[in-house]
């Protein structure tokens, strides 16, 4: 049977948290930022390179779950509702639901406050003065929802033009809404501009921001599971095995989710490398 109809609510978490921290754990790590003193108070990119994959990973992290060619979204997720707020159409909404009927833990409390926090973030709309669309001389101050812009970039940062149709159509509604009507023509031209003025300006000043949201989401994870690591973790006397086992809950026998289960568990056991941020609070406000 397809691991997509089989998949039961206890894996289904198993596989939603370790695919979270995972995603969490390729953004939010030292060869992406420069390393000063813990705790971090501001986070900057080792590169121009190291912000644009991230950005990339987190307009990934920002997309919803689509099923493909008519089959059902993988592992028997649900997709997102009609009406969905904003966050809702990324991961946030598994990782939501996860804390709405907690499975392999209790102490979800954290990892929920982080959540709405970051969802209420991404969801308020800010207004950037002065976009300079040069390419088609259009000048405009453009209010627009912080998430919207952030997905719209990572899709220019890993796209060529040819595949940024829907971004198009979001460039050209958010200047129609503030008194710009473009042609779609012109919404290709705008591209290059929307993403130097976004990414390269604003981006960067929110990055300490979406990386404290994600690193406290992944703190959030790691207190959620840790009395279910205290549960699974055993030590062993055979050296093949590594000297230690994890005690898989009975709920969990599909051999994708038991992997996924085993990572998660790894990844408690290898703990957290980073310390909490302090990042200020100034810094949620701007823009």
């Amino acid at each position: 049977m397809p691991i997509r109809c089989c998949v039961n609510e206890t894996e289904q978490e198993a596989i939603v948290l370790n695919a979270a921290w995972a995603m969490i754990d390729d953004m939010v790590n030292w060869a992406m930022f420069v390393k000063f003193d813990e705790p971090l108070r501001n986070v900057l990119f080792e590169t121009s390179q190291h912000a644009r994959l991230f950005n990339i990973l987190l307009g990934d992290f920002l997309s919803p779950l689509h099923a493909f060619k008519g089959k059902p979204v993988p592992f028997a997720l649900p997709a997102a509702p009609s009406d969905a707020r904003l966050s809702d159409l990324t991961f946030l909404f598994y990782l939501r639901r996860v804390c709405e009927a907690p499975r392999l833990g209790s102490d979800c409390g954290a990892l929920a406050d982080t959540i709405e926090r970051f969802s209420v973030w991404l969801e308020a709309e800010f207004v950037a003065e002065g976009v300079n669309l040069a390419d088609i001389d259009v000048v405009a101050d453009v209010r627009i929802q912080r998430g919207r812009y952030l997905k719209i970039c990572g899709d220019i940062a890993k796209h060529n033009m040819t595949r940024l149709e829907s971004n198009v159509s979001h460039i050209r509604r958010a200047l129609a809404e503030n008194g710009h009507t473009i042609s779609e023509q012109d919404g290709y031209l705008a591209i290059a501009g929307f993403y130097e003025w976004f990414h390269e300006n604003i981006f960067l000043a929110h990055a300490s921001v979406i990386a404290d949201f994600l690193h406290s989401i992944r703190i959030g994870i790691h207190t959620y599971l840790r009395a279910e690591f205290a549960r699974a973790y055993r030590r062993t006397d055979v050296p093949f095995e590594g000297f230690y086992q994890f005690d898989v809950p009975a709920a969990i026998t599909e051999p994708v989710a038991r992997a996924m289960y085993w990572d998660a568990m790894n990844r408690m056991r290898a703990g957290l490398y980073m310390r909490p941020f302090a990042i200020s609070e100034t810094l949620k406000t701007l823009y």
